[in-house]
């Protein structure tokens, strides 16, 4: 063998090896790029709408999940549930949900989309805490209970579609997030349906 052809095999094995090395460092570099350029899982939660699975919730049982930071409760009411609420108007203070804590097509007395599902900011409207979800039959708050959330830190109360009881510290019912139903098992929160 010659000494060109050498330096032609060695030639070609570098410039290969270099293309390689230098393909793979303009791959690694862009990784980084892209990932910067997708919102994280926690700039989501921070204020893009999530969608919710809601179709394994059984009746009388409350999801939660997190958005903007805050926590989100889905809670599938039962039909008794759903007959009792009426029965509280005189008990509440903002019974008809006069003051805006929901956006227009959840103010009615259900307070959601469709009467089954009530979706909420599960925070006290009095210093933000989390109230517990207290259903029927647990007579903590007396045997007249007919389910509802209870708030520990001062003792404010709301019935199951998150409004006010009179005589608590809490000002106004629990605010309602924009959410819209993108099918009958699935919501968006965060997204408004924008109508009535």
């Amino acid at each position: 063998m010659h000494d060109g052809e050498i330096d032609k095999q060695r030639r070609r094995f570098l410039t290969t090896v270099a293309t390689v090395v230098g393909g793979a460092g303009v791959a690694a570099s862009t990784v980084p790029l892209i990932s910067y350029m997708l919102p994280s899982a926690t700039a989501r939660a921070l204020g893009a709408p999530i969608e919710i699975d809601i179709s394994d919730i059984k009746p009388g049982e409350l999801k939660i999940e997190k958005w903007q930071g805050k926590p989100i409760w889905i809670l599938r009411r039962t039909k008794q549930e759903l007959d009792d609420l009426p029965s509280l108007d005189s008990l509440l203070r903002d019974p008809d949900s006069s003051v805006q804590q929901q956006p227009p097509y959840a103010k009615n007395e259900y307070r959601s989309i469709k009467p089954e599902y009530l979706v909420l900011i599960g925070l006290c409207t009095h210093l933000g805490c989390s109230p517990k979800y207290l259903p029927d039959g647990q007579d903590i708050l007396g045997p007249d209970w007919k389910g509802g959330f209870f708030c520990p830190c001062h003792g404010s109360e709301f019935d199951l579609a998150g409004r006010v009881y009179k005589g608590v510290p809490a000002p106004t019912n629990m605010v309602v997030p924009p959410y819209k139903f993108l099918s009958d098992t699935r919501i968006l929160v965060g997204a408004d349906t924008g109508t009535a």
